[in-house]
């Protein structure tokens, strides 16, 4: 899947910043895609974007109105399906990734066809894929995997990412989820990839490089959580990384959404290493990244835990990720 960019956010009639998340993402990390915004009457959301219509967002250069709003059940209300085939009618694409598809809507889908306008659903894959092989390939990869789910793995990834830009390295992040697609304007939802299909998947999403040029794979789900563990070791046999960094909440108890009490960082990066052998037997874990922001004593946080695992500890938001970024280019 490949997102033509700039975008014009579309947030719809959303209440609350929580529902923008996806829009606010996208503009966090890609402010430079993000032309304006796209409003109805009644939202509670400014992101302090221009405010164009379709049509004026279109004539000014605009390739792709986003879905950036997440609400209940990933639903598209019949009161946007008017802004939304406004916009294919002006000439812009549409991305969602919605749990409704934009092709179920038939006034969407048939002014896509009669515009030639692209339905980009985020939770499909838009390509044939094959099983995992395992056989090894060039260029250089770094994964983020978590303690839990939502402990800040594709913050991470991104942070690494802007770091290894800023000091000349060759990358590339490589999305996994909805967010991150729209950020990375390509990628695969892994969580729409059938079982067989996951290492696969991750195979094709970081093909062979340059022996230099570094892959950096947002990790999804947690080797430890009962619900998503499958696509985390999915992930991680086809990533093959050289690399991977481990993310943790140091203020949560239990994983989130069953009562299972949370791993530690140290038995983390110990089941991350064992699975990840079987296809790169040189990984290498290059230190962990904590999200602090709950914690009444950070620099504490961040401490204990470097001197407890022996490796680089950062809070990306606080600290950078320089330190990780050191160990990683030190494997080359």
């Amino acid at each position: 899947m490949k997102i033509e960019t700039p975008y014009l956010l579309f947030l719809g009639d959303a209440p609350d910043e929580l529902a923008v998340k996806t829009a606010r993402g996208v503009l966090q990390w890609r402010p430079e895609r993000c032309l304006a915004q796209h409003r109805l009457p009644g939202c509670r959301v400014d992101l302090g974007l221009p405010e164009w219509s379709a049509a004026e967002a279109a004539a000014r250069g605009a390739r792709t109105l986003v879905i950036g709003v997440a609400n209940a059940g990933g639903v598209l209300p019949d009161r946007w399906h008017p802004a939304l085939q406004g916009a294919l009618t002006a000439g812009l694409d549409i991305a969602s990734g919605m749990h409704t598809h934009l092709a179920s809507v038939p006034a969407l889908a048939q002014a896509a066809r009669r515009h030639r306008r692209q339905l980009h659903e985020l939770r499909e894959v838009g390509q044939p894929l094959r099983t995992g092989t395992g056989a090894r390939r060039s260029g250089r990869r770094v994964l983020t995997v978590g303690t839990d789910c939502s402990v800040g793995k594709k913050y991470t990834a991104l942070a690494i990412e802007g770091e290894l830009c800023s000091r000349g390295v060759a990358v590339d992040f490589r999305a996994t989820g909805q967010t991150g697609i729209l950020i990375a304007g390509e990628g695969i939802a892994i969580d729409a990839v059938v079982s067989d299909f996951i290492s696969g998947a991750a195979e094709a999403l970081s093909p062979a490089a340059a022996p230099d040029h570094w892959d950096v794979v947002e990790g999804q789900g947690s080797l430890f959580h009962p619900s998503f563990a499958g696509v985390s070791l999915g992930l991680l046999h086809g990533t093959q990384p050289d690399a991977f960094v481990v993310c943790h909440v140091p203020t949560r108890t239990r994983m989130r959404g069953v009562e299972q009490p949370l791993p530690s960082v140290a038995d983390c990066i110990e089941a991350t290493l064992a699975a990840g052998r079987l296809t790169n037997p040189e990984i290498r874990c290059v230190g962990a990244a904590l999200d602090t922001s709950r914690d009444r004593d950070p620099a504490r946080a961040l401490a204990e835990l470097a001197a407890q695992i022996g490796l680089p500890v950062v809070d990306p938001l606080v600290t950078g990720v320089g330190p990780l970024v050191d160990r990683m280019l030190a494997l080359s």
